[in-house]
């Protein structure tokens, strides 16, 4: 069977809890890798390069640009940031299932990429509930938490672009849920193709 590990793109609002839930499945189980981004912003207090990002200066930056390097790449608030290419295809090689958090466009533009990707929608059972997360935070102004349920409605636009929406109700169940949604994509026969043709050739005796 097909040992080469799936890239799970995990996009989601802000607030659904896909952060979380990306720490707890590192946390139970060792098939995973957390692909780590390369930035052009600097490195915040306690940030090591390599383990949160690479961190890159511009020219650098620009340099994988223009060598293809990078799988995806997106500029906010004059930084760079994107998925470097050698690190996910090393993790893939090596069996490992790597999981990117980023948002619909990075999403969609990985899904071109890679038709093979599995992509996962990460949102609270309701509105309602993704509202109570934000102000619960306790972190974000008034202002802030309204502009960021205005881009969760943007965000829904896309939503039927994704393979499986993972609702996060209960963290724990959550966890389980998106790990054997996982699973069950390593047997999945479009992946598994090579498999059939060789027992295909055995059965007639080649």
């Amino acid at each position: 069977m097909n040992l080469q590990g799936i890239l799970i793109v995990v996009s989601g609002f802000s607030g659904s809890g896909k952060g979380t839930i990306m720490k707890e499945l590192l946390k139970r189980y060792d098939n995973y890798a957390l692909s780590v981004s390369a930035t052009t912003r600097q490195p915040r207090e306690g940030e090591a390069d390599g383990r949160e990002y690479f961190f890159k200066t511009r020219e650098e930056f620009e340099k994988m640009i223009a060598e293809e390097e990078l799988i995806e790449y997106a500029r906010y608030v004059n930084n760079y940031y994107g998925t470097p290419k050698a690190y996910v295809e090393e993790q893939l090689a090596a069996g490992k299932d790597v999981i990117l958090e980023i948002e619909l466009q990075g999403a969609l533009k990985i899904k071109e990429k890679f038709p093979e990707a599995l992509l996962l929608f990460v949102t609270p059972p309701s509105a309602a509930e993704l509202k109570r997360r934000l102000v619960n935070r306790g972190t974000e102004t008034a202002e802030v938490i309204e502009q960021r349920m205005k881009r969760a409605e943007q965000e829904a636009e896309g939503m039927e672009s994704y393979d499986y929406y993972v609702v996060n109700d209960v963290l724990d169940a959550c966890v389980e849920d998106v790990h054997r949604i996982i699973c069950a994509e390593h047997g999945r026969s479009m992946r598994n193709r090579e498999f059939a043709e060789q027992i295909k050739s055995e059965l007639k005796g080649e």
